[in-house]
């Protein structure tokens, strides 16, 4: 497998030498002069200086045959024409980008870049997971499979409280994975009754989030 990287910041030089670690081929592009020079010291000719949205300078890091583009630059501009070009142009088979500003997603969604990797969505997930007051949380996007998983908090007045997993009506294309009680998680099966302060995990298309809010934590 060869892999190109694009980005020498933290995230990139740990993608670097975790991938290495693994045995796979890779280089990465830094365009900053002094962090080249701190990367080529340690992994020599796989660091490549220049500009990763150049044309020319993904050619010589060899894009071309490259099973996988991972873009981890510090600006989401950049990265999204790393991930076009490498896409469209070099029809790479795998393009991951990194996207800094999660209010620019929908800008790589609309642009098809289906692999992207959020650490600031993925950090407020985890707050939203840790404070009670909000009624639904987004813990995993998976865009290219058309789901993503969700966490609603039970209510008191919640339509499903004191009901078995069995007997609860869910739309079409949703299930229930789990559910977490006085912080123990398991498994949601048909006998778990659900009761005030849980918070139960499902799984869905993202076009059911509405309708399934509302049958189980109603309106």
């Amino acid at each position: 497998m060869y892999a190109v990287i694009v980005g020498g910041g933290v995230v990139g030089y740990n993608v670097l030498r975790a991938l290495t670690g693994l045995g796979y081929e890779s280089v990465l592009i830094e365009h900053e002069k002094q962090r080249f020079q701190q990367l080529e010291a340690e992994y020599e000719h796989m660091i490549l200086h220049g500009d990763g949205t150049e044309i020319a300078i993904l050619e010589m890091a060899g894009v071309r045959r490259a099973d996988l583009v991972i873009a981890v630059t510090g600006a989401d501009d950049d990265n999204i024409v790393i991930a076009q070009l490498s896409k469209e142009l070099f029809e790479t088979g795998k393009v991951i980008a990194r996207v800094n500003d999660p209010r620019n997603q929908e800008h790589f969604d609309a642009l098809g870049v289906r692999f992207t990797v959020s650490a600031s969505q993925s950090i407020l997930s985890l707050i939203e997971h840790e404070v009670p007051d909000h009624r639904v949380v987004n813990m995993l996007n998976l865009r290219h499979e058309n789901l993503e998983i969700i966490e609603l908090n039970v209510s008191q007045g919640s339509p499903i409280v004191g009901q078995p997993v069995k007997a609860i009506r869910m739309p079409a294309n949703t299930r229930l994975i789990s559910v977490t009680r006085d912080n123990q998680s398991s498994i949601a099966v048909g006998d778990t009754v659900v009761q005030p302060g849980d918070r139960v995990m499902a799984i869905l298309e993202p076009s059911k989030e509405d309708e399934l809010v509302t049958m189980l934590l109603g309106d």
